[in-house]
């Protein structure tokens, strides 16, 4: 059903793109009340939060074709929020953060309660939980880091309402507190470099004093779970780190594998 939707919206954006790109834009903006409005000229149903149709193409989805081929070769365009109701399209030359393919896994004891695995109502869900009792976060970041908040949705300022899938606090041996937004993804949902900006401009607004590093995590096939940190670099958003993990029954970890661990360089 969520494919279907989206797939309704794709002459929605198709109609906003078009009637204010002009060639050699790099950016330009369009409004929240646009949605409406082509909505109700191309005679298309809309959801009641008019902000899924841009959620949709923002971070389920690519763009249609007719609007990814205006980019010249090698970029590409995104949505980003500008503000209360206010959106904009940017061409950027940022590729898709997809996991690596041929980066080693670690197999880790899995910690999982077995009745949160059985009740976790969707990927995301399951995805956050495994991140959470296998302390996934703290041994990829190398902190000792505590869940804040599940979902925290609030206002930044020039950006408008974003949200964080989780926000951990976390410690260092030297006493140095950190902040940690998590962006969670399962399924065919994709990690979107707009939404890592916007739990820099986040950590920037809400947590000023506190070290930002931004993480993602996303599912890979046979449940191996990808994990990506981030550093905002003067070229943009950059990945400074990336770690495969398999969570695995203890009797599935064998001494040779342990062993082998042993021998990876520290970091």
């Amino acid at each position: 059903m969520q494919g279907q939707r989206a797939q309704m919206y794709v002459p929605i954006i198709e109609r906003i793109f078009f009637s204010h790109h002009r060639e050699g834009d790099t950016e330009f903006l369009f409004s929240r009340t646009e949605i409406e409005e082509v909505a109700n000229k191309l005679n298309i149903p809309l959801p009641a939060n008019l902000g899924d149709v841009i959620y949709a193409f923002r971070f389920r989805r690519d763009l249609p074709d007719s609007i990814l081929q205006t980019a010249p070769e090698g970029q590409r365009w995104i949505i980003r929020l500008a503000g209360r109701g206010q959106y904009k399209f940017v061409l950027i030359s940022v590729p898709e953060i997809l996991p690596s393919q041929l980066l080693t896994e670690t197999k880790i004891p899995d910690a999982t309660p077995g009745i949160i695995v059985k009740y976790s109502l969707d990927d995301e869900q399951a995805l956050l939980a495994k991140l959470r009792y296998n302390r996934l976060i703290d041994i990829f970041t190398g902190l000792t880091c505590y869940s804040l908040q599940n979902h925290l949705r609030t206002f930044v300022q020039d950006m408008g309402q974003v949200e964080s899938d989780e926000i951990y606090l976390g410690l260092d041996k030297r006493g140095v507190h950190y902040v940690v937004p998590v962006q969670a993804k399962g399924g065919t949902d994709k990690i979107g470099i707009v939404q890592i900006e916007q739990d820099f401009a986040l950590c920037s607004e809400k947590f000023p004093s506190l070290v930002c590093r931004p993480v993602a995590a996303q599912f890979m096939q046979g449940d191996v779970i990808a994990l990506f940190e981030f550093e905002d670099t003067v070229e943009g958003v950059r990945i400074v780190d990336e770690k495969h993990y398999r969570l695995v029954a203890p009797d599935d970890l064998s001494s040779d594998e342990l062993e082998a661990y042993q021998q990876r360089l520290p970091e």
